[in-house]
């Protein structure tokens, strides 16, 4: 193969492939929304038990991936839409990586109590 056709796996192709996964775990969340939101019309006795489980330390932590798919999912859609759109896009995309990042671990920090603080009251007492 000729030097410099091979793609290496540099930022772009990763931040590709983490907007991929988001998605696909955004899609699968909201469907098994649906699914257990229209379960109240078929039981609603089984449907309070759905939602009693989702008080669970163990749900706390999935709804923390979740709202950190969705985060980044949202803040890197805006870059693909700035490279895409934005004349200079494509030369700054390395950049404007990085600043979503750093963006999303400071919104990821403020989720942290939010999202999770009943949970560690839960298991460790408080």
């Amino acid at each position: 193969m000729p030097a410099g056709t091979l793609y290496r796996g540099r930022e772009g192709m990763w931040s590709w492939v983490a907007h991929r996964v988001t998605g696909v775990l955004i899609f699968f969340f909201l469907f098994v929304h649906v699914l257990d939101t229209a379960l109240v019309r078929v039981s609603p006795e089984d449907y309070d038990r759905v939602v009693a489980t989702y008080k669970t330390p163990i749900v706390a932590l999935l709804e923390y991936g979740l709202v950190a798919a969705i985060l980044f999912h949202a803040l890197n859609g805006l870059r693909v839409i700035a490279v895409d759109f934005w004349s200079k896009g494509p030369r700054y995309q390395k950049q404007m990586l990085w600043t979503v990042v750093g963006i999303w671990v400071v919104l990821m920090a403020g989720a942290l109590y939010p999202v999770l603080g009943h949970a560690v009251r839960e298991v460790f007492g408080g």
